[in-house]
């Protein structure tokens, strides 16, 4: 399986391009080039905030660019050079790629380079002779494939993707487990009071020795301290209950996910599990209607389980994303935002400042 390191170099060019009205003026070179806005605070040399500005946008572009799937298919290698002007107010114009290496790789660079504009980036721009001055700014952005190690690093721990045997729990896969976690889940006493209900995702760690160790929980529905700590207990019963996932012959450490609901048990909250049970079903056909093609009908199922369950992360994920294929920028940040703050999910953090910006 291949996988894609995005390399970057930056420079600029030696030479000032001058038409006779100065405030057209573009220079391919500035007395004190224009930088990527990150490090102005710091209290040093202009030398040092350069520096730490061009890391920066080093490190930006790397995790945004993306490497396209007919480049990577096709074996598409090399370097993308992008020219663009920063412009007196700091923001960017003049996009144009000099040099391209097909596969969509030229679209992607320019992609994250106006999303810049978009997510309201101002530069500092260039100075000339003590002027502010439009600046010409060269990105070249090398796509290289290479070979992917078989497992990733999370938080100091080796966890196995590339598998020759998955992580299988004993004495019956899925089925037993769920049985096995059912049996032993719990529901807090102190959620029937509020008829609190909801679900978790948890992301486990199994090692080859057995121990069991939780990598992430996500609670849509930010049920609190006491289901948090149930879902941690029940998960790590599973210790010793599993066998390992293997890599070229050997055991190995592998990540598995599980989905535990909470429903109260104390009898004034039946009518909010019925509501919440319409819910889900709810929820489930818009997902499934929108993936079909039937957009509006999708978002008018998901809206009205969120009419139910408001504060419900799941479900203003799925609306969030499906108003992101829309292009419905407004309705989308609300909602993505809004189950970032129940839920705390962080998968699209990065994105979500260029989607709260889009008109």
């Amino acid at each position: 399986m291949r996988n894609c390191l995005i390399l970057l170099l930056l420079f600029f060019g030696a030479i000032s391009l001058k038409a006779q009205n100065s405030d057209t003026t573009i220079y391919v070179i500035a007395e004190e080039p224009p930088r990527f806005p990150a490090c102005e605070r710091l209290d040093t040399t202009l030398a040092v905030k350069q520096k730490c500005a061009m890391q920066t946008l080093m490190a930006f572009v790397y995790k945004n660019v993306v490497y396209p799937i007919e480049a990577r298919q096709n074996g598409n290698e090399g370097q993308v050079v992008v020219t663009f002007v920063v412009e007196k107010n700091g923001s960017l114009s003049n996009f144009n790629i000099l040099k391209d290496i097909g596969g969509g790789c030229a679209q992607s660079v320019l992609d994250v380079v106006g999303a810049m504009n978009q997510a309201g980036i101002r530069w500092v721009p260039g100075i000339n002779k003590g002027d502010t001055v439009r600046t010409r700014f060269t990105l070249p952005i090398k796509f290289e494939l290479q070979e992917a190690p078989p497992y990733v690093l999370v938080d100091g721990d080796s966890v196995y993707t590339s598998l020759d045997t998955p992580l299988e729990f004993k004495n019956g896969g899925n089925d037993a487990l769920i049985s096995f976690l059912n049996e032993r889940l719990d529901y807090p006493e102190s959620g029937n009071d509020s008829c609190l209900v909801g679900s978790f995702d948890v992301q486990l760690l199994v090692r080859p020795d057995g121990v069991v160790k939780v990598l992430d929980i996500t609670d849509y529905n930010n049920l609190g301290f006491d289901f948090w700590s149930e879902v941690s207990d029940v998960v790590t019963s599973t210790i010793g209950q599993w066998k390992s996932a293997t890599y070229r012959g050997r055991d190995v450490p592998s990540a598995f996910d599980i989905t535990l609901n909470f429903t109260p048990e104390a009898d004034h909250c039946k009518t909010v599990i019925s509501n919440y049970e319409k819910a889900l079903g709810l929820a489930n056909q818009g997902a499934t209607a929108f993936n079909e093609g039937k957009q509006d009908e999708g978002i008018d199922l998901l809206s009205q389980a969120l009419d139910m369950f408001p504060n419900n992360g799941n479900f203003l994920l799925v609306r969030g994303q499906a108003y992101l294929d829309m292009k419905k920028y407004p309705e989308a940040c609300a909602d993505l935002t809004k189950a970032q703050e129940i839920a705390l999910v962080d998968w699209f953090k990065g994105i979500l400042p260029v989607i709260c910006k889009q008109k």
